[in-house]
């Protein structure tokens, strides 16, 4: 269950227009819609309407139920909504409020950087693995992901690496992409620390290491799994160098066009 406070849930109510029974400008079906596309779960289910079965009361219900990385997923995709179709109060202060509390929200997971971990491109085994990664981690199970992280990264590098016009074959390992990536990003003077070309450089040490954990330490064949606090040090450092990989290729991008 989410964290959110008698005080928290007093700054969402206004903020979402829930007095009258409604969420927003939304309908029935497009609340089912919104819920379905943006956190992959069915608002109307039974289980959230032990508050009744209005809108509001299933949004009261899906706070209670739901975790702090769900609920602020939905919160954001929530004012993304709220901004296109211009329902949400124009009170500054208001806001601010609301982007505290989603911040605090987003902190208690046991991977902040859980949101890096979205295909870059439509591809469905990318977009597979993005959404396992994602589910394991926000029900505190990362462990369980690490094939999966396995998966994602080898599509992100090779994604990347064929943006920049590096060689890509089925045979060459993740390390060796990174190698590639990291020597293509310093020839283009992209990395303008020598700090920052260390942590790439062990980078590249630290994903040849994850092959043996793929291998013998997560569900990809049949093993003990690795502990829970390793678990969660590996995906978060792995999904800080997502991040900011996708950083640098959101300026390269930005600089072209």
């Amino acid at each position: 269950m989410s964290s959110l406070t008698s005080r928290d849930r007093r700054c969402l109510e206004p903020f979402l227009d829930m007095g009258s029974g409604l969420v927003l400008n939304f309908s029935d079906r497009t609340m089912g819609e919104f819920f379905q596309e943006q956190v992959g779960l069915n608002i109307y289910d039974e289980k959230y309407q032990f508050k009744g079965t209005s809108k509001a009361k299933r949004m009261r219900a899906f706070w209670e139920l739901e975790s702090d990385h769900t609920v602020a997923r939905a919160l954001d995709a929530l004012i993304e909504w709220g901004e296109e179709f211009r329902c949400l109060p124009d009170d500054p202060q208001q806001r601010a409020a609301i982007e505290a509390i989603i911040a605090r929200l987003k902190l208690s997971s046991p991977v902040p950087e859980v949101d890096a971990f979205t295909a870059s491109v439509n591809a469905l085994d990318f977009t597979a693995a993005a959404k396992h990664i994602r589910a394991a981690i926000e029900a505190n199970e990362p462990a369980t992901a690490l094939d999966r992280v396995h998966v994602f990264m080898m599509k992100f590098l090779r994604t990347l690496c064929e943006r920049r016009g590096i060689a890509v074959t089925r045979e060459k390992p993740l390390h060796s992409l990174m190698g590639e990536y990291v020597k293509h990003l310093r020839g283009s003077g992209q990395i303008e620390s020598e700090m920052t070309e260390r942590i790439l450089k062990t980078s590249i040490s630290t994903l040849e290491a994850m092959n043996a954990v793929r291998n013998d330490q997560s569900l990809a064949h049949d093993n003990p799994m690795l502990n829970h606090d390793e678990a969660v040090l590996i995906v978060s450092h792995i999904g800080g160098l997502v991040r900011f990989l996708k950083t640098i290729e959101a300026k390269t991008q930005a600089s072209q066009s």
